[in-house]
């Protein structure tokens, strides 16, 4: 009798433990599941954020390139203005150099003239 409990008892541990394999490949299963739904759930929200974030920087960017180009045109008009006033200065400047030389040139001329004028007239004096 001791030899026939010994049997049931261990016949009922091994269906005990078929039983608890069993389940536990269930609750494997069942985690391996909800974690596969989570995962899924979390991409989605992942790729929908990721696009919102490029829809804005794309709007920022062509906002940034809009501005740049608005103060690149900004600045080119100015230092074209900047260039016409430095071009018309530099004219001027040059016109009264011009003039300054020519009337410096022509005192020199008239001078050398004179000079010569004199030198001439007191060879005249030393030939005759």
């Amino acid at each position: 009798m001791k030899t026939k409990f010994c049997l049931t008892t261990a016949a009922v541990l091994l269906a005990l433990t078929a039983f608890s394999y069993g389940q536990v490949g269930t609750d494997v299963k069942d985690a391996a599941t909800d974690t596969g739904k989570a995962t899924k759930k979390a991409a989605v929200k992942t790729g929908h954020a990721t696009e919102k974030a490029a829809a804005k920087t794309e709007d920022t960017t062509e906002t940034a390139a809009k501005k740049t180009g608005h103060a690149t045109k900004k600045a080119a008009v100015k230092t074209g203005e900047a260039t016409e006033k430095a071009a018309d200065k530099t004219g001027e400047a040059t016109e009264t150099a011009a003039k300054k030389t020519g009337h410096g040139v022509k005192k020199g001329a008239k001078a050398v003239g004179h000079g010569v004028k004199k030198g001439a007239e007191k060879t005249e004096d030393v030939v005759k």
